[in-house]
């Protein structure tokens, strides 16, 4: 994304802003630009807004940008990209996997590609899929920046599938070649957690944190794993730190509100779903059958 970035401001620089700055006499030169070269120009311009909307955070505008440079150039691979990643950020999986699909139709071998429409087949609940792309960037592209994350999506793809096992196996991999990411420990220890090897889970997580203090996955991972036991108070307190850090993580929002279930508290605990749902989270239809069984209500 940043090499997009770069670029994206390369072109910036060199073709749109002498465009606003020129002379008079050199204005009226640029309108003599022909209407291929004219559009050339907003396409880029499009592409490098919608990438610097996207690294602030803002979706929606990147993907209205990074839309219209791909119906200036429909075989505009980074645009796809760019538009796929604002999709994921969404939570809007679908649409990030077409864009991915577009993407690899123009440069099947792109191991990034693979790698990320990876991520949003495991998104989608696609596991198979997600580990059959995983596969594939690796064969491209075996190269530790390639293959650390690709043993991470992997293992989680096992890890949904319920095969814990080779979950950890995956993980353990990931690990050798960065031994300093938190995120590879915390998604271990939830793996040791559905195991039911709490001390192992709890070990992760702490070496997680003693990583990264202010990771929110590791305390939002850590609480899961505090639920699971059934130890409420301590999931409670970890899923409140993992929202000072990010008031605007779903995830957590959907996790606290089913721990809110657990004990009872029906009222805390629609709010936090539908919290989670209101930020575009796609909460499991099992947790709103449960709670609406539970609690008498529909939301």
């Amino acid at each position: 994304m940043r090499n997009n970035l770069c670029k994206s401001m390369m072109v910036i620089s060199i073709i749109i802003i002498p465009i606003l700055f020129l002379s008079a006499s050199a204005q009226q030169k640029q309108r003599e630009l022909t209407d291929d070269q004219k559009l050339k120009v907003s396409s880029w311009y499009n592409y490098g807004m919608g990438n610097q909307l996207l690294i602030k955070g803002q979706f929606d505008q990147a993907i209205s940008h990074l839309t219209v440079a791909i119906e200036i150039n429909p075989r505009f691979y980074d645009a796809y990209i760019a538009r796929g990643m604002a999709y994921i950020m969404k939570y809007q999986y679908d649409q990030a996997i077409l864009d991915y699909n577009k993407a690899l139709e123009i440069d099947p071998t792109d191991a990034e590609a693979y790698l990320t429409r990876g991520s949003a087949y495991f998104g989608n609940g696609q596991y198979d899929q997600s580990i059959l792309d995983c596969n594939k960037a690796l064969e491209i592209n075996p190269r530790p920046h390639i293959a650390n994350r690709a043993y991470h999506t992997r293992g989680m793809a096992y890890m949904k599938k319920g095969e814990y096992d080779q979950a950890i196996l995956e993980f353990n991999k990931a690990i050798e070649i960065k031994p300093n990411d938190e995120v590879f420990y915390s998604n271990r220890g939830t793996a040791y957690m559905n195991k039911g090897q709490y001390d192992q889970a709890f070990s992760d997580h702490t070496k997680a944190l003693e990583i990264n203090p202010n990771s929110l996955w590791a305390y939002y991972t850590r609480g899961m794993t505090y639920a699971k036991k059934g130890q409420y108070d301590q999931a409670m307190s970890d899923f409140n730190k993992a929202l000072e850090i990010n008031p605007k993580d779903a995830r957590v929002y959907c996790e606290r509100g089913w721990t809110y279930y657990l004990i009872k508290k029906y009222d805390k605990s629609w709010k936090d779903i539908n919290k989670a749902r209101e930020l575009g989270y796609q909460v499991p239809p099992k947790y709103l059958n449960d709670l609406r069984k539970a609690s008498g209500r529909e939301k």
